[in-house]
């Protein structure tokens, strides 16, 4: 008999280091989840999830997908969605049911599946995600409007895409209980009426809770995971599959509450999703068989090729009519989507109850539907950012800044880059501090830059910089230490703290680790923002042959801090401690001046 911990305990080590292999070589997850799947199940035989887990699989595998779509309608925030650009609330509506149709009638006729099942599968294939999409971006760098718009498109297209599949799963249900079409919209209605009730009146008890203080801080996270699985579990209990839709429901009804906050409840999704998302798709990889992959041949080639070529394009193609997009940013959009976990695991859960009532090509759906995952993926990380270059769409070498903190210093120096059009980004958990910089015309990001919100919130389209300017020294360093995969050693810089300065070598942070001291050795926040405080303010100076760097120096004296130079090809570097710029003719220093 296996030893079902230590299996679990290795599949959750794979999960772990599929997930550190695709940081290092900036590649989506998915990719080397689904070879370890594979390759542990099918191929070798190691692992056989239906043998080792018997029935506990698929309600196992319900309720983690339960959990994944409410945190994904967790993002959906209508007032959000309306400030997106018109072409991605085309893409969620027309270009959703464009995408499903193209792709039920592909399947139909190239695979002569049932429209039914067919109908299942387009639905399936709507969704692309936030965990694929967003590791893809960071790879083809597209310039900032067509990362928006992807980006936006897979947050709240998860939801929808999911419950459209619900819907069709329902309906087939419906149709096989009762032939007449009456008794079809009847129960279909009454699936979806119990689904939003449930969803709705939980979604309003939590937040009441939350709102109202009701619980502790500690078990806020606790009791919404707790009410989470028993709103999936009730709703079904009461009317058969109507749990997906009451979960998604649910998370959309408290992100769209007002005065309650989820920042904390993100958090703690962060990790449990990363868990459930790894976990997940190795384990339904390993169910796949690959005799039915092999089956369908090259009609599977055909139907990714009928999305890749035709669904995607002609859903871009209606999504931007009238509107002022370029056709090579329409190209790529057109190029960019590819399928991730929530079509995986919908999939797997259907496709063996469908089998049950009598679809037997439901069979196929599993090993279709990550044929398509696979070829996207694969297809689309391959390509995508040459395409991109080829369009002139996409970004050049990163120079903007994301600075940690929003405080006055962090905003004078934003200020004085973006006077020389670098883009800067401000992240801070206080909210005075944010709202200070949006009333300054700075752009912000309102919470922690390393939680997972920030993973699907943060737009980091031409950012290549980390500024460490908060006067907590820990939020400083933990920031250097996410981002460091992202933005290179080199480009890592953070600002001293007076008791950092204080410290022995054996008792202060590395530079591995906190990136390079700004300015000079003996800079500190403290005495900077005593400088702001006092009516310092940055200037820039062009030297020339009449004005050299040494001129510069011995005319200002002490009454100036040079903070960063750009060179004749408009690279800008801070100054640091312990390396010496030499600034030439044509360069442009940017400096902290006294008001004298």
């Amino acid at each position: 008999m296996p030893d079902i911990a230590l299996i679990i305990a290795l599949i959750i080590s794979a999960a772990m280091f599929c997930q550190w292999l695709a940081w290092r070589v900036q590649l989506p997850a998915i990719l080397f989840l689904l070879l370890a799947g594979i390759v542990a199940g099918p191929i070798t035989g190691l692992l056989s999830p239906d043998a080792l887990f018997a029935d506990l699989l698929m309600p196992v595998v319900s309720l983690s997908v339960a959990i994944i779509l409410f945190e994904g309608s967790l993002t959906l925030n209508f007032h959000e969605i309306k400030e997106v650009s018109k072409v991605v609330q085309r893409m969620i509506s027309i270009g959703a049911i464009t995408t499903w149709f193209i792709s039920a009638t592909a399947a139909h006729f190239l695979l002569n599946f049932s429209w039914e099942i067919s109908a299942l599968f387009g639905a399936i294939v709507i969704v692309t995600g936030p965990t694929v999409i967003l590791p893809m971006l960071r790879t083809i760098r597209p310039t900032r409007r067509i990362a928006n718009i992807l980006r936006w498109e897979g947050i709240a297209i998860d939801p929808i895409g999911a419950l459209m599949a619900v819907m069709t799963y329902e309906f087939i249900l419906a149709s096989v209980e009762h032939p007449a079409l009456g008794y079809v919209f009847g129960l279909f209605l009454q699936t979806m009426l119990i689904g939003s009730v449930i969803g709705a009146a939980a979604g309003y008890i939590l937040g009441q809770v939350l709102k109202r203080q009701l619980l502790p801080e500690y078990l806020h996270t606790l009791a919404t995971l707790s009410l989470v699985l028993f709103t999936f579990t009730l709703s079904n209990h009461l009317q058969h599959e109507s749990g997906l839709l009451a979960v998604t429901i649910m998370g959309v009804w408290l992100a769209n509450t007002r005065n309650v906050d989820i920042y904390h409840i993100l958090n703690f999704k962060e990790n449990l999703s990363v868990l459930l998302i790894s976990v997940l798709f190795i384990v339904l990889a390993a169910r796949i068989d690959l005799t039915q992959l092999m089956n369908l041949g090259w009609n599977a080639i055909l139907v990714l090729l009928v999305l890749q070529f035709i669904a995607r394009p002609v859903k871009i193609l209606l999504s931007t009519i009238g509107l002022d997009i370029k056709w090579q940013e329409k190209a790529l959009l057109s190029w960019i989507a590819p399928r991730g976990i929530v079509a995986a695991a919908i999939s797997a859960i259907f496709a063996e109850r469908l089998v049950a009532i009598g679809y037997e090509e439901a069979s196929y759906l599993v090993a279709l539907t990550f044929s398509i995952i696979i070829g996207t993926v694969v297809l689309q990380s391959a390509t995508a950012r040459p395409i991109a270059r080829w369009l002139g769409v996409a970004e050049p070498a990163p120079t903007g800044f994301l600075i940690v903190g929003a405080n006055a210093l962090a905003r004078t120096i934003a200020k004085a880059l973006k006077e020389h059009e670098y883009r800067c980004v401000l992240a801070d958990s206080n909210w005075d501090n944010i709202s200070e910089a949006r009333m300054e015309g700075l752009e912000t990001f309102y919470g922690n830059p390393v939680s997972q919100h920030a993973d699907l919130h943060l737009d980091l389209s031409g950012i290549g910089n980390l500024l460490g300017l908060s006067p907590q020294r820990d939020a400083n360093v933990i920031a250097a230490i996410h981002f460091r995969a992202d933005f290179g050693q080199g480009n890592i810089f953070n600002l001293a703290t007076s008791s950092e300065l204080a410290k022995t070598e054996k008792h202060a942070v590395g530079e591995n680790y906190k990136g390079a001291q700004l300015f000079n050795e003996k800079i500190t926040y403290s005495k900077l923002a005593s400088y702001i405080a006092k009516g310092y303010e940055t200037r820039s100076t062009t030297l020339s042959d009449n004005y050299i760097w040494e001129q510069y120096l011995a005319e200002r004296g002490e009454s100036v801090i040079p903070l960063f130079v750009i060179d004749n090809k408009k690279r800008v570097k801070p100054f640091v401690a312990g390396k010496q710029l030499k600034p030439v003719s044509g360069w442009i220093i940017i400096s902290l001046c006294s008001p004298e």
